[in-house]
């Protein structure tokens, strides 16, 4: 079983009749809507369309909802495309009409920006493909020198190098989509480009507003995010490095290293991890991956995220389906050789709650007692969160009767979203009913040991207090 989970994001390639399905058969865990393209009649199609795929291969599939952010792009060129020579004196000009641009300037959507930058500053265009240096701001005209030239078109993205735009986070569209994303059933919404934890909680107070419990994705790609990492991480169910934007702003450099640091921090903070952006980039237009992004997306497994994704791959690309299958083959290539002793002992912390000393137990006698699979009984599916902080083989569990947790949880790694409602089954048969469920997906046979939690108080979230350990097909309690 592959234990890092997969995400793609939706698009015109995969509205191809069948497409959607032939991505849930490959492998697909999660689907983006990318709010950053399209209108919201297609992001409820395809949300529509991902529930009838996934109910059709009998399956849990979450659904992200990514709001675009304020993202900062050049207005349009009046004739086309330009080419800009470099040494030569280029205007971004905040008051120009947005169709007005030509080879001497153009027009930015963000008319803020000639207050965020000053004299010495390096503007990045289009991921750092041109670079220009500020040379002076008059007014709403920021005056430029092309470093590094090149062609440039309508709408490409333009960012600080270092940071420091002060654009919030949430726009007047992001509020509306996100309202949207939740009325059509969205498990996650990613907010772009925070800068602070108050961004996440601006983010969380939008959704309560709503109605809704949707889960919170913050994406890491400002540079002053990182200096404010581990308050977004603590106000977030999930971060998503962005390595697009991110690597822009703080250098190529720095990427790798922050890429760790970033799925380390969320780790210990108890919250999961997407690594995103061009993972897979050349199976846009190629069939198979370059064996760069093989070692990629294996490195990202090893580091040990959760989850990696696609973008432009399935979105726009000519196989959607088989940049799936590649990025799956991939990830338990590398799960094979995943190894990482220090998370797989119990931490040297005081546990402040009796739910999380339960997970940790588990996968502590789990990985001593060659224990084939873990169930966890679970109403909000933070019992199995905890266990997946830790380094195990042995795939968990997450039994519920609430769809909410189980579409939530297949972000998570190790886990597998199964229902179960213990309402339904006597007290007494409960072990035997979990134990049916195992050996009816083929995890568990006939001698093999299982960890079961579970807690008294059924129907009450943080309420797991207990783990038995039992033998498949004896029913021998050896641990209550």
């Amino acid at each position: 079983m592959r234990r890092t989970k997969i995400v793609a994001t939706l698009g015109p390639a995969t509205d191809r009749p069948g497409m959607l399905a032939r991505l849930v058969a490959a492998g697909l865990d999660a689907a983006r809507l990318n709010y950053s393209h399209g209108n919201q009649e297609d992001h409820a199609r395809r949300a529509r369309e991902v529930r009838e795929a996934a109910q059709a291969a009998g399956r849990e599939i979450g659904l992200i909802a990514d709001l675009q952010g304020p993202k900062i792009r050049l207005e349009c060129f009046r004739d086309g495309p330009v080419e800009l020579v470099e040494g030569r004196r280029f205007l971004i000009d905040a008051g120009l009409a947005p169709d007005a641009g030509d080879v001497e300037r153009v027009g930015v959507t963000y008319t803020a920006l000639p207050g965020d930058v000053q004299a010495g500053d390096t503007l990045l265009v289009d991921d750092g493909r041109i670079v220009l240096g500020v040379e002076r701001v008059t007014g709403k005209v920021i005056e430029t020198t092309v470093v590094s030239g090149g062609t440039l078109s309508d709408h490409k993205g333009i960012n600080r190098q270092g940071g420091g735009l002060s654009a919030p986070a949430l726009t007047p569209k992001d509020r509306a989509d996100l309202v949207h994303a939740l009325a059509h059933g969205a498990d996650y919404i990613a907010v772009s480009f925070p800068r602070t934890g108050e961004d996440i909680e601006a983010a969380r107070a939008l959704i309560h507003d709503a109605g809704g419990s949707a889960g919170i994705i913050a994406k890491m790609e400002r540079a002053e995010a990182l200096d404010y990492a581990d308050e977004i991480i603590a106000a977030s169910d999930c971060i998503m490095i962005a390595r697009g934007d991110l690597g822009v702003e703080i250098g190529d450099a720095r990427l790798p290293p922050a890429q760790k640091q970033l799925v380390a921090r969320a780790r210990k903070q108890h919250r999961t991890v997407i690594t995103a952006t061009q993972m897979m980039e050349s199976m846009i237009e190629h069939p198979l991956p370059t064996r760069a992004e093989v070692f990629d997306v294996a490195n990202a497994v090893l580091d040990g995220t959760d989850a990696v994704m696609l973008s432009g791959e399935t979105s726009v690309g000519a196989y959607p389906d088989r940049a799936v299958a590649a990025m799956s083959r991939v990830c338990m290539g590398a799960e094979n050789e995943w190894s990482d002793p220090a998370s797989s002992v119990l931490p040297d912390v005081a546990f402040e709650r009796v739910d999380e000393a339960i997970a940790m137990s588990a996968i502590y006698c789990g990985n001593r007692m060659g224990v084939k699979a873990i169930a966890a009984l679970t109403e909000s599916g933070r019992t199995a969160l905890w266990m997946s902080r830790m380094n195990t083989a042995i795939p968990i569990f997450a039994l519920s009767s609430h769809t909410s947790t189980l579409r939530k949880v297949t972000l998570y790694r190790d886990v597998y979203p199964a229902w179960f409602d213990i309402h339904a089954v006597p007290y007494s048969e409960v072990t035997h009913a979990v134990l049916s469920l195992l050996e009816a997906r083929g995890a568990v046979a006939p001698g093999d040991r299982v960890i079961i939690t579970k807690g008294d108080l059924h129907g009450h979230s943080g309420s797991t207090n207990g783990m038995k350990i039992v033998t498949v097909g004896a029913f021998v309690e050896h641990v209550g």
